[in-house]
């Protein structure tokens, strides 16, 4: 008995021991976190870490997507910086366009450093602008067509020379990211560029070649991006609060999210929470709800190359199909339907069409199309992206109302790497992709270009494949008008035709980005924004430039 009692003793030591081993993270249920006193200490780190659905692609010369863009505007300068309403100096002091608006010449800053400490010189403008065309990826869309030369007439004055007339072309240049020349040269790997090389792809998918705020720290894909301040940052630092570091994490699970935001591992969320989800996030002490606007509309985007919904009159049917008001109620809360294939935040915005959810007028059209005769012989595919589990809810509603008028959707859960591969080709795209986009600069016609203009088809953006000659012309004309007054007319135009002739798309949600963010001990604008009442609208990625951010270590 004494021999089993000592050994009971020892078991009873041993358990202790291995439970005092085991880190609360594993060991205390999510419930219980969020419960423990967040306010216990006064002591943070200075850095911002944010979830998203993807982690960033750290060359800005072959990616777009919002997690990139986070990175880039913190990694890399531009030649122009955005504001809410136009373009400001950056690395470009001043700049003058010739009478006929074939050329642009920028006077740069004197001093830029990069990252390795080397100067930014015009030699690194005319070598980045090549480098994009060439790769022609990502943002290069603006200027594949439009840039017929760059020229450095000395080390600090840098001439584009175009093609044509391109009226909003100095606002495109808050998308061309300037790189480190010789950096970039120095770490080519064998590819398809001939003398180039790779253009140092391989070297830049974990290293970065920019002058900006902040510097590449470590990257570990899908998992997390960590970047720390550049110390000689050629603004300056003013705002001593700014966090010394930024950490993009992947993953948009909403219990692991909640859990981070309670045990302040997580100082801003991703957008992709759904409204349940935000409810309970914004009742932790110490976090708040913001919203702003990217300019991002949700789009219910046709493949109009495809059988049945190379149909018109099909197409119109489906925009009936779509319960509008129940989606923004429970769905997309704080947003708005939109009018028209362009955010209402955006620079020449018109309203337009605004479908209805009727089922009636959905029988009408369907009558009308070339497909009313087969209606119940049809099955249409319908993709949605994994990472979004949440618009699950627009992809089941629309199938029930589907059902309504005898039409099958079958849907689809596809990993988002995997559903921008499948948009890359009309045979391989679905019927129907949910997926959201916005202007790259602050006008209507980067929207019109980048979603609706044949040489744009085969991304994520543009998905329709409509290959329409004549909005192409439209859309050509009107970005070679310089006259703003002009060039928006016709961007009004080009909406109108889009809706009433074409239907590629419907419009479901002009978003209202809601997160969740610490505010105990993070001041950030778009949040301080909303406290007062207001609605910033921002360039995607533009919310989360950090120079602007405060993170008070010891509590505000």
């Amino acid at each position: 008995m004494k021999r089993l009692a000592s050994l009971l003793l020892i078991l009873a030591l041993l358990l202790t021991v291995l439970v005092g081993c085991t880190g609360t993270t594993s060991s205390t249920p999510a419930s219980e976190a969020e419960n423990s006193s967040k306010t216990s200490g006064t002591s943070h780190q200075s850095i911002i870490r944010l979830t998203a659905d993807s982690t960033p692609i750290l060359d800005p010369a072959t990616h777009n997507g919002n997690a990139s863009a986070i990175a880039y505007c913190n990694l890399y300068d531009t030649l122009v910086f955005p504001t809410f309403d136009g373009v400001e100096p950056n690395l470009a002091e001043t700049w003058e366009a010739s009478d006929d608006g074939l050329s642009y010449t920028f006077h740069l800053k004197k001093g830029v450093k990069f990252h390795d400490g080397s100067e930014l010189t015009a030699s690194d403008v005319v070598f980045t602008a090549k480098r994009l065309m060439t790769i022609g990826q990502g943002f290069a869309y603006l200027y594949t067509t439009t840039i017929k030369d760059v020229v450095a007439d000395d080390d600090y004055t840098v001439r584009f020379e175009l093609n044509k007339t391109y009226g909003p072309f100095v606002s495109t240049l808050v998308r061309m990211y300037i790189v480190n020349e010789d950096l970039v040269m120095a770490n080519l790997a064998s590819g398809s560029y001939g003398e180039f090389g790779d253009y140092g792809t391989a070297w830049l998918l974990t290293n970065d070649a920019g002058s900006g705020p902040y510097k590449y720290k470590e990257l570990v894909q899908n998992d997390y991006f960590l970047a720390e301040r550049f110390a000689d940052w050629h603004k300056g630092w003013k705002n001593e609060n700014a966090p010394e570091e930024f950490k993009i994490i992947y993953g948009t699970e909403p219990s692991t999210v909640r859990t981070m935001m309670a045990t302040q591992q997580l100082e801003i969320t991703d957008m992709w929470q759904s409204a349940e989800s935000l409810t309970a996030i914004d009742q932790l002490d110490g976090v708040d709800l913001a919203s702003y606007s990217t300019r991002l509309v949700q789009n219910l985007y046709f493949n109009c190359s495809k059988y049945p919904t190379d149909d018109v009159n099909f197409r119109r049917a489906l925009c009936c199909l779509v319960d509008y008001d129940t989606l923004l109620a429970t769905c997309f809360v704080g947003s708005k339907q939109p009018a028209g294939p362009v955010s209402m935040q955006t620079a020449g915005h018109v309203d337009t069409w605004q479908p209805k959810y009727d089922i009636e007028q959905a029988k009408q059209y369907l009558a009308a199309s070339k497909y009313a005769d087969e209606l119940d012989q049809i099955e249409l595919t319908f993709s949605l992206i994994t990472e979004n589990p949440f618009l699950e809810k627009l992809a089941l509603s629309f199938q029930a109302a589907c059902a309504q008028v005898g039409i099958k959707v079958v849907i689809s859960n596809t990993p988002w790497t995997s559903l921008q591969e499948e948009m890359s080709r009309p045979e391989t795209t679905a019927n129907v992709c949910t997926v959201n986009s916005g202007p790259q600069f602050n006008e209507a016609g980067a929207t019109l270009e980048s979603q609706f203009h044949t040489k744009c088809a085969g991304t994520y953006e543009n998905c329709n494949w409509l290959n329409d000659k004549e909005l192409d012309a439209m859309i050509d004309d009107a970005m070679e008008t310089v006259d703003d007054a002009e060039r928006f007319k016709k961007y009004a135009d080009i909406q109108n035709f889009i809706v009433d002739e074409l239907c590629p798309s419907t419009w479901v949600a002009d978003l209202a980005e809601r997160v969740g963010y610490q505010t105990t001990y993070v001041e950030w604008p778009a949040g301080e924004a909303t406290k007062k009442g207001e609605f910033n609208a921002y360039l995607m990625g533009l919310p989360y430039f950090m120079p602007d951010i405060s993170v008070y270590v010891n509590g505000k």
